[in-house]
């Protein structure tokens, strides 16, 4: 099996930023969330929060996003360019994307993509409450060990240190700059 990270590695840029984006162009009315956001980003550069509760204070918007799921799908069917053509070439039905961005984003562009299904940060999208541990560092081999326990990583690609973790379990990994893959250096 190949994992991947998500964010600037499969796709170009941040999704749940780039969705959010494109939610306030749709709908203005969302910045009147922004002091909240703001606050949230405060406490956590502070130290004075969780890194889930930031998350929360960010996806406060989504309560007030009548039909969130709907944006998202059309989100998709905009965005789908951002799809890295490296990607794109050596995609496999078997592919698993592992991310910190939100389960309920990531699914459908999973879906578009004709890969299994992500393993992600839970928040419902309902609500932008987190259900769950952000699916970060540690984190995602504790869910990607929890939803395949015989996993062998074949290939790993990540643009980020971060997830040193995964790339340790992989026979090879990857670091992606861009449309560049080199070989992980530990």
């Amino acid at each position: 099996m190949n994992v991947y990270d998500f964010d600037d590695t499969i796709f170009a840029g941040d999704s749940t930023r780039t969705f959010w984006l494109y939610c306030v162009r749709r709908r203005p009315q969302l910045l009147a969330c922004l002091p909240r956001q703001l606050a949230g980003a405060a406490r956590y550069a502070l130290g004075r929060c969780s890194k889930e509760a930031f998350k929360e204070a960010f996806f406060s918007f989504l309560p007030r996003l009548d039909g969130a799921q709907g944006f998202v799908e059309d989100f998709w069917r905009e965005n789908a360019a951002r799809f890295r053509p490296w990607y794109l070439a050596q995609k496999r039905p078997d592919d698993l994307v592992i991310s910190a961005s939100p389960e309920f984003l990531l699914a459908p562009a999973c879906r578009m993509l004709g890969i299994r299904a992500p393993i992600a940060s839970r928040v419902d999208v309902q609500t932008g409450r987190y259900t769950g541990a952000n699916c970060k560092g540690e984190e995602k081999p504790r869910r990607l060990r929890e939803a395949y326990p015989d996993v062998v990583i074949d290939d790993f690609y990540s643009d980020s240190r971060s997830d040193a973790p995964l790339a340790r379990m992989a026979k090879r990994a990857w670091l992606v700059k861009g449309d560049e893959r080199t070989p992980w250096q530990p």
